[in-house]
């Protein structure tokens, strides 16, 4: 039988999960992807397997809220009726910081756990639940290896000057810097770009994640130099929910003139920020895309605008641009977003195909563009998979011994 890889993602009221086969020849072959929705509510869940049935992930709440323990049996309980639990060879989670030092994806123990919950003060709203999806996983299969797979690795090759605060030394050497994230998307695209244009892959790159997290990233030869996120997800971008780039003085007025609480303010910047606080409708792109009120066009156009500020300093970050590529989920899907971020950019070189973009092929500048813009979905899961069969050292099952 061909052992199974799962991945997880572990967030505060849900678990993302994909599944994949490990084949004889070292392929991942998608099995199943999910997500368990509402934890410590009113809990659901869906599976989607590879050919495109949806099944329900069925949830004992007779306990009451489901928690991330109660989620991950659940998961592994769909599994085993689908006939693939008792394979399960290695979990990998995706973990959204590794600080400084975790660089690579790492091999789970009692000191990798501490070395995580050392690092919840600096992702406060979403490292705790990193952990509790680890710490579940590890409590259902305690024999079988658990990775952790860290948000924040790829950008570690930033210069120091991309990578500090203009504050005073001392906070730099305990952990204040700009980390960034949505590093294993990056690292997957970059991957991808290797395939699709060897050339370009070693040259000067922007990436745009853009999402309900959104952020971009300056990739020189295949290694990250600068990205817009920093010392949190909060940085850079307007997003879903979040607010992107702030002035710190405004916080300092919320403090004192509104006296809100460090909690208030987490909320308000995390929470009820970014497209849904500037439209007061939804942080849906699609939603406000269809919407006729002011508030959602002017939400879009402020997201549009600091994507174009953000691209041109990257380009100056790289000294010019030889690709742009667009991914996540309204990276891949608004062509709209991505006519107003490109339009009037020949400056440096972009030269957009207006009706490449609209359908929504892989290649949506003119031919003769000296910058080429690409859309290219990616895929974070797989990354993590491949990182998990790595560093477990996964071997692939031998010819025979079984159907595969």
């Amino acid at each position: 039988m061909e052992p199974v890889i799962l991945t997880l993602n572990a967030g505060s009221s849900s678990i993302k999960f994909a599944a994949f086969r490990f084949g004889n020849n070292r392929e991942l072959k998608p099995l199943a992807s999910g997500q368990i929705e509402g934890l410590g509510a009113t809990a659901k869940g869906e599976a989607t397997m590879a050919a495109g049935e949806k099944t329900d992930v069925a949830l004992d709440q007779s306990d009451g809220p489901v928690g991330h323990e109660a989620g991950v049996r659940a998961i592994l309980g769909w599994l085993g009726k689908a006939g693939d639990a008792g394979q399960v060879a290695a979990v990998g989670h995706r973990v959204v910081h590794g600080g400084p030092d975790l660089v690579q994806p790492a091999l789970v123990d009692d000191a990798t756990i501490a070395k995580l919950r050392a690092l919840i003060p600096l992702a406060p709203l979403h490292q705790p639940h990193n952990i509790a999806g680890i710490e579940a996983t590890m409590k259902a299969f305690p024999s079988i290896p658990q990775v952790a797979c860290f948000d924040t690795a790829f950008h570690r090759s930033h210069p120091f000057v991309e990578d500090t605060f203009a504050l005073p030394r001392s906070y730099y050497d305990e952990g204040v810097r700009r980390y960034g994230f949505h590093g294993l998307s990056y690292e997957y695209i970059t991957r991808e770009l290797r395939t699709v244009a060897p050339r370009i892959a070693e040259g000067k790159v922007i990436i745009a994640h853009l999402g309900n997290g959104a952020s971009m990233c300056a990739v020189k030869a295949g290694r990250s130099i600068a990205s817009t996120m920093s010392f949190t997800a909060l940085d850079g971008l307007a997003m879903g929910t979040r607010c992107g780039q702030i002035d710190p003085g405004v916080l300092l007025y919320l403090m004192a003139e509104k006296k809100m609480s460090a909690d208030q303010i987490s909320d308000l910047l995390y929470k009820d920020s970014g497209l849904k606080g500037m439209s007061g409708l939804s942080q849906d792109m699609r939603e406000l895309e269809a919407s006729d009120q002011p508030a959602a066009r002017d939400a879009i156009a402020y997201f549009v605008a600091r994507a174009r500020r953000e691209l041109g300093a990257l380009a100056a970050a790289l000294d010019g641009a030889d690709a742009i590529v667009f991914t996540a989920g309204i990276g891949e899907h608004a062509w709209r977003v991505r006519e107003a971020i490109l339009a009037g950019m020949e400056w440096m070189g972009v030269h957009l195909d207006r009706e490449a973009n609209r359908a929504g092929v892989q290649i949506i500048t003119v031919p003769a563009s000296p910058t080429i813009a690409y859309v290219i979905p990616t895929d974070e899961e797989l990354m993590i998979a491949e990182h998990t069969v790595a560093a477990a050292r996964i071997a692939p099952p031998r010819p025979g011994d079984g159907l595969g």
